[in-house]
């Protein structure tokens, strides 16, 4: 490991692509691979973890855990029988449905990624063996948990938009996104990349689909991409191999594997979930406590905030059109504060006035008329500074 940290450390001084290609963060992913696959009780959790995701999915089963005789150097899980996925014959002695296996090796890849953001990341044959008592409905069992990968809600966003644009040849988006998502730099022209990824993937999928690698179409990007300087994201390494190996393992099961057509419906649906109410509203209950906590401290921040700016600790650039659309704004808010303030201020007036004993010079309804006077005049303020805020 000291000796990849060192060549990585010479690659990213003196190679002319040290600095995209980050090798030191590269190294620093491997190697936090293989002191997680040294833990057992690491590998344990992880399967555990899995497990509870498919608990309610036919598509894959997890060994259970003995947890009271795991240990950081043992691990112990359910013993399980099946047909290791490399042994295609006995496959198909057992009238196993191939295409069905291929698909469903698939779904699980894209379930685990982009449903739960945790997946398996060393699919390789020698992990995965085949539930066959139902030749036409397979199952997949999973071993070895001990290299496993997680994608950020933004990973996730980003990658199956990608994959959905690159499934409807939608270039443009395609080139958007790597822009908006910071994996080319922010001054990239979109029309020259959209152009470069265009003359990579229209000869590809003029292909039929079963036809087309996912592994040749990531190599010719990767190529591509080293023009406009892309720089490698090492938190999706591990998902790319992973890929990789599906699909290898895919077509081994079924040449005639169609990755896209496999893909694409569990990304839309994805997609749609994501975007229903009942997304948003999990959001905003995730959210509100957070924000509960912060409203109430935005003032102080941005007292903060311009405080370093007056003191010279925070430097800002601001063009002369942009300090004028500020000035305005702080212009505006002051005169919305003013207004709040003096609506409340009138209305809690209002109050103080009722509650004077013995004061009622002339009732109106019993509430005297300064009442009157003081808590319309508050609520008419206050109901034009919330119209004012919301319009703006």
């Amino acid at each position: 490991v000291e000796l990849l940290h060192a060549m990585a450390d010479l690659a990213q001084r003196f190679w002319v692509d040290g600095r995209r290609l980050r090798p030191k963060e590269v190294v620093t992913e491997i190697e936090k691979n293989l002191y997680d696959e040294l833990d057992m009780m690491r590998e344990a959790a992880s399967a555990s973890q899995l497990r509870r995701n498919f608990e309610r999915s036919n598509l894959l089963y997890v060994p259970e855990i003995n947890w009271q005789l795991t240990k950081t150097n043992l691990l112990v899980q359910e013993r399980i029988y099946g047909i290791p996925i490399g042994d295609i014959a006995q496959l198909k002695s057992n009238n196993v449905n191939m295409e069905k296996l291929a698909e469903i090796g698939v779904e699980i890849f894209f379930t685990q990624a982009f449903k739960h953001g945790f997946f398996h990341a060393d699919m390789h044959p020698g992990n995965i063996m085949v539930d066959a008592n139902d030749p036409e409905n397979p199952h997949y069992i999973a071993v070895d948990f001990g290299i496993m990968g997680t994608l950020s809600p933004e990973d996730q966003n980003y990658l199956a938009d990608n994959f959905l644009a690159f499934f409807n040849s939608d270039y443009r988006r395609v080139a958007e996104l790597h822009v908006q998502s910071g994996w080319v730099p922010a001054d990239t022209r979109v029309d020259e990349f959209e152009a470069a990824i265009r003359s990579v993937c229209e000869p590809i999928f003029a292909k039929p689909l079963n036809e087309i690698s996912f592994g040749q179409v990531l190599l010719r990007l990767f190529q591509t991409a080293r023009r406009f300087n892309m720089e490698v994201q090492p938190q999706l390494v591990l998902l790319q191999k992973t890929l990789l190996n599906i699909e290898g393992l895919g077509r081994q099961l079924y040449p005639d594997l169609d990755l896209w057509k496999t893909a694409k419906p569990i990304l839309e649906q994805w997609m749609h979930e994501k975007m229903s109410w009942q997304a948003a509203l999990k959001t905003l209950q995730q959210e509100a406590p957070n924000w509960i906590q912060t409203l109430p401290k935005l003032p102080l921040m941005l007292h903060d905030i311009a405080q370093q700016v007056q003191d010279g600790k925070l430097k800002m650039q601001l063009s002369s059109q942009d300090l004028k659309k500020l000035q305005q704004e702080v212009r505006n808010a002051s005169y919305r504060s003013t207004g709040a303030i003096s609506g409340a201020a009138f209305v809690i007036g209002a109050a103080i006035i009722k509650g004077l004993d013995g004061y009622a010079p002339t009732m109106i309804a019993g509430l005297p008329i300064l009442s009157w006077v003081f808590g319309i005049s508050g609520l008419i303020l206050l109901y034009l500074n919330v119209i004012e805020t919301s319009d703006k």
